[in-house]
């Protein structure tokens, strides 16, 4: 992947700053994202400031914000060889408490987010013959927790999973692959904003008996990358969690 471009979306925190760190070590060229512009410019910071690296700070619900950083990304490394659509909202909430603002805000983001970023990178793809598209999922898409109601942020998941199925069948024949990597409980920021203080405390949702973290999230969009036989799938790294249960 050296020399490659690759956007990463959501890329100030949590999986999306460790996507965006294995790929600057490795020699990609990183367009990191982020609606939080003093966080970006901390982590780019706290990467020791890359020369490989660019900043595009933009609330990526915005198809306007998508466009821009794809034409940054042209700009700046001349391709787009991979998008890592990471950036997302997630949070609990019953069912009959969901406000239409709540629905918005998880189908603005995740949604449109992840669709419009994902028009623009395809037309550059097309003009280049091939490329890669890596959507963030979740686990809770295919194994719901009754204790853990969060219908309206795991509908706006649900259908990053089927967009990723129909990209994959519509531009096969181009070259680009879509695949959605679906996390289980990920140590990450995100925990602390669903109110969960001890993320180690959901260890027992996974059969390994312990969380993941976020560079293993990495590791497998680093892999998803670079394979050359894989596309439409959704690949879970839950440890188990969608597999079955400890007791």
């Amino acid at each position: 992947m050296k020399g490659k471009t690759v956007i990463v979306t959501g890329a100030s925190t949590g999986i999306g700053k460790a996507i965006a760190k294995l790929f600057i070590e490795k020699g990609s060229n990183v367009v990191m994202n982020s609606s939080d512009e003093e966080k970006l410019k901390a982590t780019y910071a706290a990467f020791g400031s890359p020369e490989n690296a660019l900043l595009v700070a933009g609330d990526i619900s915005k198809r306007q914000v998508g466009e821009k950083i794809v034409a940054s990304a042209i700009d700046q490394f001349h391709s787009v060889d991979v998008l890592v659509n990471n950036a997302g909202v997630f949070q609990p909430k019953p069912f009959l408490d969901v406000e239409e603002e709540d629905l918005d805000r998880f189908l603005g983001v995740n949604l449109k987010g992840t669709f419009f970023a994902s028009q623009a990178a395809v037309k550059q793809m097309l003009t280049q013959g091939e490329g890669v598209i890596i959507n963030i999922g979740t686990v809770l898409v295919d194994h719901a927790i009754a204790g853990f109601p969060a219908t309206a942020a795991v509908a706006s998941k649900g259908a990053i999973h089927a967009l990723t199925r129909q990209l994959a069948a519509e531009f096969g024949k181009d070259n680009i692959k879509v695949n959605t990597i679906s996390p289980g409980i990920i140590r990450s920021p995100l925990q602390g904003k669903i109110g969960v203080e001890d993320a180690d405390s959901l260890a027992d949702l996974h059969l390994l008996n312990r969380i993941g973290e976020p560079e293993e999230i990495a590791e497998a969009a680093y892999y998803l990358s670079q394979a050359g036989f894989i596309t439409g799938e959704t690949i879970n790294l839950a440890g188990g969690h969608t597999i079955g249960h400890s007791l």
